[in-house]
């Protein structure tokens, strides 16, 4: 792990158990949205190319076959 990483884990001690929920609870909605972002990149990026005419639609079957073969 790197130093910055160690040295919030340890400032983190200091930090009263209310806080630390606090925290926690923070850092998972920021990790959601940041999920959302990403999410709503690929669908952004996934319409454009089938716009494009790069992308063409698919039955669940035929995804599956595609990643067996």
């Amino acid at each position: 792990m790197n130093n910055l990483f160690n040295d919030v884990l340890e400032n983190v001690e200091y930090l009263s158990l209310d806080e630390q929920e606090s925290l926690i609870d923070l850092l998972r909605h920021r990790i959601a949205e940041h999920r959302r972002q990403e999410i709503t990149k690929l669908i952004s990026s996934a319409r454009k190319e089938y716009k494009e005419g790069k992308l063409k639609p698919e039955t669940p079957q035929d995804i599956i076959k595609s990643i067996l073969s």
